[in-house]
């Protein structure tokens, strides 16, 4: 089975994944436009109709701002917690109030959906309630932890069995320090239930990479705290540290804040 990964955004201004087959496919959180969605989508080939659910991470308005119009007005079930659907609706970016299409996940209970085994669970964040998800489909297991202030053990455990890992690398601690943010927000950002710096994800995948992770896709960098390069090069260099080679033992990428990655083609 061939397994098809799209980062369509990935940053603090708005996130959306896809992840399909070469039939059908899930989102992973809407916090782009749905025109942008449609568009990005159409021009991979990928059909709206073959959406069968949006999965989302937490109520944050850059991981929902598309969820009402894809999950009420195009009938596309959205699947989160009780406790993160109440947080979307009332979320300020909700014009469209979900109803019809709520559905509701419990954490580290897993569920099938056609050939996708999807898992949620607990990442420390500010948002009413906020999950990952592992998603195993053909054998492979993609983890995608997009907004977390540590790797806790519960965070680590499902990091541990992916073969592809989209984790936050949101910012760069000397340029968050340095930067034009108010104090409060600094301290928001860099705190335990805020965000990963470069270099916490650098030293934990050093620390914890396994043999079988193939690829890893640092995700949610922020616009005014940080760059792809400095991201990238700040986590291949402890990977070298500890004798692993980007791009021999494992494939790095930071993904783009506001356009699409390429579309990523598995077997």
């Amino acid at each position: 089975m061939k397994v098809r990964f799209i980062s369509l955004a990935s940053g603090s201004s708005g996130n959306c994944y896809y992840l399909g087959t070469e039939t059908y496919g899930i989102l992973i959180d809407a916090g782009i436009g749905i025109r942008t969605i449609k568009k990005t989508l159409k021009d991979y080939n990928i059909l709206m109709d073959s959406i069968r659910a949006v999965f989302i991470t937490h109520d944050h308005a850059d991981h929902i701002k598309a969820v009402g119009n894809l999950g009420e007005k195009m009938n596309i079930p959205v699947y989160t917690t009780a406790r993160i659907h109440a947080g979307i609706n009332r979320s300020y970016c909700m014009t469209e109030k979900l109803s019809s299409s709520v559905r509701y996940l419990e954490k580290q209970e897993p569920m099938i959906l056609e050939d996708f085994h999807i898992e949620s669970f607990e990442v420390p964040h500010d948002g009413t309630d906020n999950v990952g998800y592992c998603i195993e489909i053909g054998g492979k297991v993609f983890s995608f932890l997009t907004d977390l202030g540590e790797i806790t053990p519960t965070a680590a455990h499902y990091i541990s069995k992916a073969h592809y890992l989209i984790l936050e690398a949101n910012y760069d601690e000397e340029m968050l320090k340095m930067g034009p943010y108010p104090q409060y927000l600094k301290e928001r950002i860099a705190s335990k239930t805020g965000h990963m710096s470069n270099s916490d994800t650098a030293e934990f995948l050093a620390e914890n990479i396994t043999e079988h992770l193939r690829y890893i896709w640092l995700c949610h960098l922020s616009k005014d705290n940080n760059h792809p390069e400095l991201a990238y090069k700040t986590v291949e260099w402890k990977l070298k540290n500890k004798g692993i080679l980007v791009g021999k033992d494992v494939q790095l990428l930071a993904l783009k804040r506001n356009t699409p990655s390429e579309l990523y083609v598995f077997e």
